[in-house]
């Protein structure tokens, strides 16, 4: 029986029975041992130092998934020990490893990127994005976010939803959306969640939720700005790729939090918590090179794209509020989306985006451009 299934069931090894029995004949109180032993409340007495240590050997075997949903089941046993495996599971910014549903908001790996796959379906024109836990392009890997495009008006718009069945903005699953203009080339980036303490819904119309103005206090009926995505245009027709400028609200940097334990930092991530609403990373597509043997523009995306395709891309920052001073370095890549078939795409990205800012960023790829190309 696996990890997560003696968690759900709340059993018990015949030994550890046994010595439960004992101690309840020698109790005068055998009722409340008995009780205590059928709901399974003795997991949630254990030891802390036990308690952590058990959770910490489970951290380091499950390093991917499947099994690393063992890890998410110590989370889901009670309300202490989800407290202990929080504090356990580093964020992906530091182990590289995607966890929670929370770990697709926060910025990936500095030095190797995540891997992924997203999966378009034409007929209901949504799309799959998955964790890659191989190198081939075939396999689907881990589920993450899926995304379905909806035409409302004179504009598009793509929800974002943690759920792949249900994809609508009024569901518990939903976690933002893109929303376009009339010719497809301004996206504007919207969250379900506050990005700050203090952040504001967005008070344009395109960014609500529900067509009420509130339907709960705990769920906002508008969504917050998180970013922007713009395509410019091509008034000559001149050959070559699209060209596209990010703007994205940026996140305390992951350095700072490495840095949780040391008083001297407390400061100084609160001060960076009161400066998110204007800081920025400002990302723009690398440039390609012509080549004069194949004659066609190219990048190098160490075999991770293998189709030729004006939606291929990557993206450099020119201002990155995790690095130094600010300043981007326009050699290292952050974000590349590439076509590998006819439905198949990677997607792979780091620090400082997230899963679902990258996401946000690809679906822009999609559809027809005819001012860009």
């Amino acid at each position: 029986m696996s990890l997560m299934k003696v968690f759900r069931s709340r059993k018990f090894s015949k030994s550890f029975k046994e010595v439960q029995s004992v101690d309840a004949i020698a109790d005068d109180r055998r009722g409340i041992s008995g009780r205590e032993s059928a709901d399974g409340t003795d997991w949630s007495t254990m030891l802390p130092d036990l308690l952590a240590e058990i959770i910490k050997r489970v951290d380091v075997a499950e390093e991917q998934w499947p099994h690393r949903q063992n890890v998410v089941a110590c989370a889901c046993v009670c309300k202490r020990w989800r407290d202990i495996t929080r504090e356990i599971v580093r964020s992906p910014s530091r182990n590289g490893k995607i966890t929670f549903p929370s770990c697709l908001k926060q910025p990936g790996p500095r030095d190797l990127p995540h891997q992924c796959l997203i999966k378009r379906n034409k007929k209901t024109n949504t799309f799959y994005l998955y964790l890659a836990l191989s190198s081939s392009f075939t396999d689907k890997g881990k589920f993450l976010l899926a995304a379905r495009r909806y035409r409302c008006g004179t504009h598009t718009e793509y929800v974002i939803s943690l759920d792949a069945d249900d994809l609508s903005q009024g569901s518990n699953a939903y976690v933002g959306k893109l929303s376009s203009d009339f010719l497809g080339i301004n996206f504007t980036i919207y969250d379900s969640q506050p990005p700050h303490n203090g952040a504001k819904p967005s008070s344009c119309k395109a960014s609500r939720r529900f067509a009420s103005k509130q339907i709960s206090p705990q769920v906002p009926a508008g969504n917050f700005e998180a970013g922007n995505v713009s395509y410019k245009f091509n008034l000559l027709k001149s050959r070559g790729p699209r060209r596209m400028t990010c703007s994205l609200k940026s996140t305390v940097s992951s350095s700072m939090d490495e840095s949780s334990d040391n008083k001297y930092f407390d400061g100084l991530k609160m001060h960076r918590k009161e400066q998110a609403a204007s800081a920025y990373t400002i990302l723009k597509n690398k440039a390609p090179r012509w080549h004069e043997h194949l004659q066609c523009w190219c990048l190098n995306f160490h075999g991770r794209v293998t189709v030729a395709s004006v939606k291929n891309f990557q993206l450099v920052a020119t201002v990155d509020q995790s690095q130094p001073g600010g300043k981007g370095n326009e050699e290292t890549v952050l974000l590349q989306f590439g076509k590998v078939g006819d439905d198949t795409f990677t997607m792979d990205y780091r620090q400082p985006l997230s899963a679902y800012q990258a996401f946000a960023i690809c679906l822009t790829s999609f559809g027809t451009k005819l001012a860009c190309e």
